[in-house]
């Protein structure tokens, strides 16, 4: 099986904008994907980190990537290929409630 990264963008105005039923079916999925073997989580502040060259780190508060939606959550996934990770995201409060989720296969490094 293959990995996938899922980033969730999404705000409280098009979350309250979805009707109850659908966002009761769409945290049911989440809760699935828990249960297949999900990571999953909401996001928190981010820290960007650098260390150009190994001359010290440094830190600054906030997201480097900018969108028109927060981020509101990541995932690891398991899926056989994209398009059933697609399948799989595609009715997560995210995808439903106005909001998007970007799905990332994850490429392992080669072990030596």
């Amino acid at each position: 099986m293959a990995k996938f990264l899922t980033i969730g963008y999404g705000d409280q105005a098009g979350y309250d904008g979805t009707p109850r039923e659908l966002r009761d079916a769409a945290h049911a999925q989440d809760a699935a994907l828990v249960t297949r073997g999900a990571v999953m989580g909401m996001a928190g502040t981010p820290i960007q980190v650098r260390n150009h060259q190994a001359d010290g780190v440094r830190t600054e508060s906030g997201a480097y990537l900018r969108s028109d939606l927060p981020v509101a959550g990541f995932a690891v996934i398991e899926a056989r290929d994209a398009h059933e990770a697609i399948r799989m995201v595609a009715t997560t409060p995210c995808a439903i409630a106005y909001g998007v989720v970007e799905v990332w296969p994850l490429i392992e490094p080669p072990t030596t």
